[in-house]
């Protein structure tokens, strides 16, 4: 049988995008007509975050969960030179002892989103596997450029890192999340601490990461005009990050972790990405150069998935499956 490499699969003729789930085709049929793709966020003027599902707007008493956490926002320090960083810490009420936290980076596209973004989703695991999370807000580009966005990020891990006992929460235990824009700020946040002997992570969950500015992956070119963050949407994000850099060889591997020519000593990753997105082809290459590094990741691709699939449509059955992987791995990750 002949094995075709993967330099050969990346010249191989390109055919139509993979088919969407059912269910989830009729969930993006409604959601086509408040993010057109080629939108979805990207271009200040586009649609509002509060309309985009998954991105809306989340009070106190939402995240307290009848009080199962308690919930409080901290202005901590930021990079050198730069303004604070703003931390949403949601705490395990009844835990009497230090508990493992999630360390928490949301999406938008480098361009929008809070730290109250995708929170309820963390909760949902937190209460769970009994775990407290911190939730970062980071500059948003392109009023920040690279490397605002992830230094805030990365001082935000150091502060709760530092403050991890009077915050109840296992130093040892903390890990990194982010879905989008933030896994891909995630994964440049266990590259930084790696390289600068940082905290030490005990894992990384990176949710269809936005980790490739060149944009040009067969999945890429496969997406265009398709689905949610098409390749139109991915250029205006990185373009916004990074401006006339976006493409070039002068991008820093912490500003797009795919172009990390070492990826060995990382935490055990959980990397998951649709079928049908932007994205594919660079998160599962990520995988790949994890293994080829000697290190440790689980790839999960999600057959007729678009991008954000399970916050946008979280009923789906496959949105359930994709929950119930990351919590099977997350517990795992916590029983070492």
């Amino acid at each position: 049988m002949e094995h075709t490499s993967p330099d050969r699969a990346a010249t191989a003729p390109l055919g139509p995008p993979p088919p969407f789930d059912p269910e989830l085709a009729t969930a993006l049929a409604a959601i086509h007509e408040l993010m057109p793709p080629g939108g979805s966020g990207a271009d200040p003027g586009a649609t509002p975050p509060e309309d985009v599902p998954g991105m809306r707007p989340v009070t106190n008493e939402t995240l307290e969960r009848d009080g199962a956490f308690r919930v409080e926002e901290r202005s901590v320090p930021g990079p050198a030179g730069a303004p604070d960083v703003s931390l949403l810490i949601c705490r395990l009420a009844d835990a009497a002892t230090p508990v493992p936290a999630l360390y928490h980076i949301h999406g938008g596209g480098m361009t929008v989103g809070d730290n109250r973004t995708g929170v309820p989703e963390m909760l949902d695991l937190a209460q769970e596997l009994r775990l407290s999370v911190v939730s970062v807000e980071y500059r948003l580009a392109p009023g920040t450029r690279h490397p605002g966005p992830v230094e805030d990020c990365y001082a935000g891990l150091v502060w709760t890192a530092e403050h991890a006992a009077e915050l109840g929460i296992d130093p040892e235990r903390v890990i990194v999340v982010g879905g989008s824009a933030g896994g891909g700020l995630a994964a440049a946040v266990a590259l930084l601490a790696r390289d600068r002997g940082g905290p030490a992570l005990l894992g990384q969950v990176l949710m269809c990461p936005m980790i490739d500015d060149r944009n040009d992956t067969p999945s890429a070119r496969q997406m265009t005009g398709v689905g949610v963050w098409d390749r139109a949407a991915n250029e205006a994000g990185w373009t916004a990050l990074l401006g006339a850099a976006r493409g070039t060889d002068d991008v820093s591997p912490y500003a797009a972790p795919a172009r990390a020519a070492d990826l060995s000593g990382l935490p055990p990753a959980f990397v998951d990405v649709a079928s049908a997105e932007t994205f594919r082809d660079e998160d599962v290459d990520y995988a790949r150069h994890i293994w080829q590094a000697g290190g440790e990741a689980e790839l999960h691709v999600w057959t007729g998935g678009f991008h954000g699939f399970d916050s946008m449509a979280p009923q789906a059955a496959i949105s359930r499956d994709a929950w119930q992987a990351r919590l099977r791995w997350l517990r795992r990750l916590l029983a070492h």
